[in-house]
């Protein structure tokens, strides 16, 4: 059974704690993973692209020439979308791109994510943390003791207004709560610190 090291803030062991086995010793499954990861991207896609087509440029309603005898060829309108500065055929309107993966699919991805982080020895528990205020060099401090390098993804049971003011401003650090927890920002952080309380309530939601 995997096992995590469980730190205070002045980056000292306290103890140890076994893993869920079937949530951080899966065996990753790649194909879920990058599913789940472009699910993600195409819901945070703004989708307000858009073209105008024939009915919405501006133009005259009249026949450019007439008809016949002119030795060019025919035409109606010249929004036509042959002409310069005529409609678009086709082009991209306004849509939501989010799409839903199935329940089962979103879990096993969560589970791989979580699995692979735990693997490479990349997962960092905290007994607890509490902030009196809003104090982005305390938070600094704290990553310092633990010494995590690179991106952090800082999980938290609930969310904590304080934590989430001390870590805003520190580049490379972001926070949420279990709740908003996705398989996107596990595999985008080099680091998932999590709280003793958050680790619990993730092996509770996806043991169920």
């Amino acid at each position: 059974m995997p096992q995590v090291a469980l730190y205070n803030v002045q980056g000292e062991q306290v103890g140890e704690l076994e893993l869920n086995k079937d949530i951080f010793g899966v065996q990753p499954h790649r194909s879920v993973l990058h599913e789940a990861v472009v699910k993600h991207l195409a819901g945070r896609r703004r989708g307000t692209h858009d073209t105008k087509t024939r009915a919405e440029v501006s133009g005259g309603g009249r026949k450019p020439w007439r008809q016949k005898g002119t030795g060019r060829a025919r035409h109606g309108s010249i929004r036509s979308p042959i002409w310069r500065g005529g409609g678009i055929v086709f082009g991209p309107h306004p849509r939501d791109y989010g799409y839903n993966l199935p329940r089962k699919v979103r879990r096993l991805a969560l589970k791989s994510a979580l699995s692979a982080k735990a693997a490479e020895g990349k997962v960092v528990v905290l007994d607890e943390l509490k902030l009196a205020a809003p104090r982005t060099k305390e938070m600094l401090g704290i990553i310092a003791n633990l010494r995590i390098a690179g991106p952090v993804l800082l999980v938290t049971a609930a969310r904590d207004e304080n934590i989430i003011r001390s870590a805003r401003n520190i580049p490379g650090v972001k926070t949420v709560p279990v709740e908003g927890l996705n398989t996107y920002d596990i595999l985008a952080h080099e680091t998932l610190l999590l709280t003793k309380d958050a680790l619990a309530r993730v092996e509770e939601v996806l043991s169920r």
